[in-house]
């Protein structure tokens, strides 16, 4: 039985050192992430039993990646192994204000995005309590959207709780091609999280967060919906929040950030805040999920290496000060 299993791609991350552009650079950090990849790693590092499903390339970037996760204890038998295919990479240049950070995608007829039929064997989802994809997934190909909306449907007929971060990406799809693929999986879907801009981009929904998440409730019929906040200033600085609704609105207190990497934050958020929805708090779960997030912002690469005790130390107010 799992507490939490995930859907989606995950992809090889090269990074120049030294704030390097790539052009500059002779060496690459290589690191492993992918939205749902980094979720399961997430909460199993909180605990939860996790497990990651996928189709994946067997070649040594594929084992790569299937390595990485099991080092978090994520679970990965019910990936898909194949031959031929490639696994998909991404490049990201570290910035300085006033250069943002930059990411070149090489993902293009990557493994997952030509899923079929009958790959995944979604009885993995009979004894799951949480099932979690987001809006990349369907993204990829129109067979991974067939994939993901079959999933949903899976995991709701084996009474599994259904969790989808929006992740709207444009490089990816417009924003017609996303609204027509999401929306019908909404009907399928218990808990959203988004951000204020994709909730928008997708969906045509504006106002303030707290009326976003309200809103979204009460159009789809979520249990809860999420609204993640953040604020960047500069390039390595700024602050993050977010606030969720339920049978009211729930919020928390905002985070000042000194940013080391802010990809993953996000799906850090989703690791938390699954955690806390579990015991069947919302005010822990979104405690946990800023948490999650705002310690993921403080190293590099996807993942989130928090453990549930500096989380809770972060929500009690850890301070700033070396701990010797």
């Amino acid at each position: 039985m799992h507490d939490v299993v995930t859907f989606g791609e995950a992809m090889v991350r090269l990074s120049p050192p030294d704030f390097k552009r790539l052009e500059q650079t002779t060496v690459l950090d290589v690191n492993c992430g992918g939205g749902e990849y980094n979720v399961a790693v997430g909460c199993a590092r909180l605990g939860l039993r996790a497990a990651w499903v996928s189709r994946l390339t067997n070649n040594p970037l594929g084992r790569l990646v299937a390595n990485k996760a099991r080092e978090h204890g994520v679970d990965v038998s019910s990936v898909k192994w194949v031959e031929g295919d490639r696994v998909g990479l991404y490049f990201l240049e570290l910035g300085a204000s006033p250069r943002a950070s930059r990411v070149y995608y090489d993902r293009a007829h990557s493994a997952i995005s030509r899923i079929e039929a009958g790959d995944i064997d979604w009885s993995v989802l009979k004894e799951a309590r949480v099932f979690h994809v987001s809006g990349i997934t369907p993204a990829l190909s129109q067979a991974c959207a067939a994939q993901t909306a079959l999933a949903l449907q899976t995991a709701r007929q084996y009474g599994c709780t259904t969790t989808f971060d929006l992740n709207y990406r444009k490089t990816l799809w417009t924003q017609e091609q996303a609204r027509n693929c999401m929306e019908p999986m909404m009907e399928h879907v218990d808990v959203l999280i988004s951000t204020e801009d994709d909730t928008n981009l997708v969906f045509g929904m504006e106002g303030a967060p707290p009326e976003i998440a309200e809103s979204l409730a009460q159009r789809f019929g979520f249990q809860a919906a999420a609204i993640t906040m953040r604020t960047a200033p500069t390039v390595w600085r700024g602050q993050w929040t977010a606030v969720a609704y339920a049978d009211r609105l729930y919020t928390d207190k905002t985070y000042d950030l000194e940013i080391v990497d802010r990809v993953g934050s996000g799906d850090a958020f989703s690791a938390g805040f699954i955690f806390g929805y579990l015991d069947g708090d919302l005010q822990k779960a979104l405690e946990y999920g800023n948490a999650m997030s705002v310690i993921k912002h403080s190293h590099p690469g996807d993942l989130c290496f928090a453990t549930e005790a500096e989380v809770k130390a972060q929500i009690a107010g850890a301070g700033a000060k070396i701990v010797r």
